[in-house]
């Protein structure tokens, strides 16, 4: 069901790349394998990463040894854990592409005492390149946060905070539905079925009129994946759409009379990586991109036993 959702997406994506203007990919027919070059080079032509927001850490943060080193499986995460590095070494992948930056702050020492050093360590060790992609990903008009408001039907879809460089690019989305409003519960239920996860967490906010909850119609809604409250702040739409935000914040939402979906902060990007691992597929004619089986939202649903 997931795959066949982010067709329209995928075919999107595609029919972008003829365009001019980034992102484009450029087959490479030339060599039977890639080099870690020219992996670089499309990721960068994908996403550049001059559109990234300021504060972050994007692009290539270990490089292999050789970089010009043939590049045949690489494997896609949100979040590079110790069971990801694990994953990559079996699988004998010479590259991770991680979502998050698993360097952020300077490191001002490389020990076995921290869980992010030894995940740097053992990838140099090892000899895995890692890039990072982040808020780049987030910002291009066919990237993590289109794929998220393609949760529901919409008419148009804008970015909430328009990149300096183009007005189609940037940070959240913020989108008008297409046809007949739809009820929150029908809404929530069609963004679970969208992004994969089995629940969601939903906060109804009352209507002007006093008509609340549930039936709550929903005509515009803004979305920003991951931690989305700083984006949203202030947006006038019947619904926001993120993994997380604080509980002063959802009630600020409420407040105001918009309807909030959080779906846990990875949730809400880890299904862009399937709709990239496909439109990747082919790029390079003996390159192989792993969806990571080790990558999961770090807290789970758990039901009381005896709950009817």
């Amino acid at each position: 069901m997931l795959f066949r959702r982010n067709s329209a997406l995928i075919a999107l994506c595609r029919r972008s790349f003829t365009k001019s203007g980034p992102p484009h990919l450029h087959r490479t027919t030339a060599r039977t394998m890639a080099t870690f070059r020219e992996v670089v080079n499309q990721l960068n032509e994908f996403a550049p990463t001059n559109l990234a927001e300021k504060w972050d850490n994007v692009g290539v943060l270990v490089e292999p040894r050789n970089i010009g080193s043939s590049i045949t499986k690489i494997l896609l995460t949100i979040d590079l854990t110790e069971a990801v590095v694990k994953e990559a070494q079996e699988l004998d992948a010479q590259m991770i592409i991680s979502y998050h930056p698993p360097i952020f702050a300077p490191l001002k020492q490389l020990t076995q005492g921290s869980w992010k050093e030894r995940i740097v360590m053992d990838c140099i060790h090892s000899d895995i390149a890692i890039y990072s992609p982040h808020t780049a990903w987030d910002n291009i008009n066919i990237g993590v946060n289109d794929w998220l408001a393609e949760s529901l039907p919409y008419a148009t879809c804008r970015p909430i905070q328009e990149s300096p460089t183009n007005p189609s690019y940037g940070a959240g989305r913020f989108c008008e539905v297409k046809g007949d409003p739809i009820a929150v519960r029908d809404a929530a239920q069609l963004i679970i079925k969208h992004t994969g996860v089995d629940s969601a967490m939903v906060s109804f906010a009352n209507g002007g009129s006093g008509a609340g909850g549930e039936q709550r119609k929903i005509r515009t809604y803004a979305l920003c994946a991951g931690s989305g409250a700083s984006v949203l702040k202030g947006v006038k739409a019947d619904l926001y759409i993120t993994g997380e935000m604080s509980h002063h914040e959802v009630l600020e939402a409420t407040s105001n009379g918009t309807c909030v979906v959080l779906l846990g902060h990875s949730n809400s990007e880890r299904g862009f990586l399937r709709v990239f691992r496909d439109l990747f597929a082919g790029k390079f004619e003996k390159v192989t991109f792993h969806v990571s089986s080790s990558d999961r939202e770090p807290m789970q649903l758990v039901l009381r036993e005896d709950a009817k």
